[in-house]
């Protein structure tokens, strides 16, 4: 089939050639996203218990009203929000101060950049053990040993902070990937136009804070939608670290412990559909930031 003659048609063409290519890659993305979550639907319109001898009649939305009016719901929801905003300005605060300085270095450069990459390569319930016993330890852990150098009584961060203790071990984890970005960034940015600055006799605040971090604009929106993803879905760290409970329960851990304590399969399915609703909302919002990035 040749392409039609005028350019219009050449357009429309090109556009046609265009969506039928992405059109089984596109087809594939939806059949792995909607089946899944057409189970779950179908589990939270439904009285589905593992335990206790119950049918499986349909129940309607009743599950969902179950879900909304237990009482670690709101909890869960709004742990979930503060520990990804925790998390979030934790790692790409300290993964910008770290790229900065790994900018400026000369001598040694891969040997650090080796070492700050590799907590990206631990795995997660490993990375919560190790915080947990070593560094977080109110008696001997790392942080309680320095507290005594300064002679001040140890804190047990995670019974009287659970949120903070959590959000620091995953931002330790992240930090890599922020730092990575914004590293890679920051050796594209334009010398001459940074030496331009500082003939003129510009502070290195007035450079940071006019040519560096508009420069750093795109690649920090692309770090906090590519974590967001992920950071909603945190639960190894909540397991092996405080067990649940509702200062450091989120979405996730909700969700888990409805099927495996709670046994309540409904109520469960209910809170994924939710998770999922909420997770694409925020999506909508991050990509519009990132389109908006973009095109400046």
């Amino acid at each position: 089939m040749s392409a039609p003659a005028s350019p219009a048609a050449s357009r429309a063409y090109l556009r046609l050639q265009g969506r039928l290519l992405m059109a089984p890659a596109i087809l594939l993305l939806l059949v792995c996203a909607i089946l899944p979550l057409i189970p779950t639907i179908y589990y939270s319109l439904i009285e589905y218990r593992l335990l206790g001898g119950e049918g499986r009649g349909f129940v309607g939305l009743a599950n969902y009203t179950r879900l909304v009016t237990d009482p670690g719901f709101l909890p869960a929801l709004g742990n979930t929000l503060l520990l990804t905003g925790l998390v979030l300005a934790i790692s790409i605060l300290a993964g910008l101060g770290v790229a900065l300085l790994l900018e400026r270095v000369v001598v040694g450069r891969s040997a650090l950049r080796l070492l700050v990459i590799s907590p990206f390569f631990v795995m997660p319930p490993v990375a919560a053990l190790l915080w947990k016993n070593l560094m977080m330890q109110p008696v001997a852990g790392f942080l309680a040993y320095l507290s005594g150098l300064a002679g001040i009584d140890a804190f047990d961060w995670f019974s009287h902070a659970p949120l903070v203790s959590i959000s620091l071990i995953v931002a330790w984890q992240w930090l890599p990937f922020a730092c990575l970005i914004l590293l890679t960034s920051l050796q594209s940015f334009d010398r001459e136009q940074r030496e331009a600055a500082e003939l003129d006799g510009a502070s290195s605040w007035a450079i940071f804070r006019l040519l560096t971090l508009p420069h750093l604009a795109r690649p920090i929106v692309i770090v906090l939608m590519i974590e967001t993803i992920f950071l909603l879905s945190l639960f190894a760290e909540i397991f092996v670290t405080t067990g649940g409970g509702r200062a450091s329960n989120n979405l996730a851990y909700l969700i888990y412990s409805q099927v495996m304590l709670q046994y309540d399969v409904g109520v469960a399915s209910a809170a994924g559909v939710v998770a999922v609703i909420f997770a694409n909302i925020l999506a909508f919002f991050l990509i519009k930031l990132v389109g908006r990035s973009l095109e400046a």
